[in-house]
């Protein structure tokens, strides 16, 4: 079953991709397993899954010791409390939820003492929606050097969620704004900042994101069914 979903998904992706003139292998399905077991996860890696996201800081650190595969690679895709940063050590290879500058000093500060650097992306959001963590595309703009200074992070892209919808479509416009916004200031040349990565896109409109620039989608549902 769970093959069979990460198969449809794979191929649903490259379908996605092929329309939109891309290379499908430049696009990272991230499997998310918040609330999944570790024999489901098991399950979806030894089905061919690299990739796999977690939401709750304790619950990921308990399930990658359990699942202990060295070829899998962690992030972290949830809402990141300052007071969880310890838990993170080095296990997560990408932070996608970078919601502030606050948060990014203490990330970056806490990995400069463990004399190392933490890849994450920056939270934006595009849609304004008062519920949603993330940065306004202004405050972006303003902070983006002052993330660059940082020398316990590495800014590898920008994330964002969009409104919920039952019409994927809808979903275009905010994922077409985030890859506008990378595009204009990977073009700056920020120093710090490397802006490659965009994660957008989740089980109901990931073929959307990837026609409109993703490089990580984030699907869990259609891949493990509802939680």
């Amino acid at each position: 079953m769970i093959a069979d979903n990460l198969a449809s998904v794979t191929h649903h992706i490259g379908e996605a991709a092929r329309k939109a003139g891309r290379d499908p292998d430049s696009i990272h399905l991230i499997v998310v397993s918040k609330q999944v077991s570790s024999e489901k996860i098991i399950e979806a890696y030894q089905a061919g899954s690299k990739y796999f996201g977690e939401n709750k800081v304790q619950e990921a650190v308990s399930k990658i010791g359990e699942v202990n595969a060295q070829d899998v690679s962690w992030h972290f895709i949830g809402h990141l409390q300052k007071n969880k940063i310890k838990y993170l050590d080095s296990q997560f290879d990408l932070i996608h939820s970078v919601d502030s500058l606050s948060l990014a000093e203490k990330i970056s500060a806490y990995c400069e003492g463990q004399n190392r650097k933490q890849g994450v992306l920056l939270q934006v959001n595009v849609s304004g929606e008062e519920a949603k963590f993330g940065m306004t595309p202004s405050e972006l703009e303003e902070q983006l050097p002052s993330f660059g200074q940082l020398q316990g992070i590495l800014v590898q892209g920008l994330m964002t969620i969009p409104p919920q919808d039952f019409d994927a479509e809808n979903s275009r416009q905010y994922f077409s704004a985030l890859r506008e916004l990378r595009d204009k200031y990977r073009a700056m040349n920020i120093e710090g900042i490397e802006l490659n990565e965009l994660s957008m896109g989740m089980t109901n409109d990931y073929p959307i994101a990837v026609e409109e620039g993703a490089t990580f989608v984030r699907v869990g549902t259609a891949i493990f069914g509802q939680r």
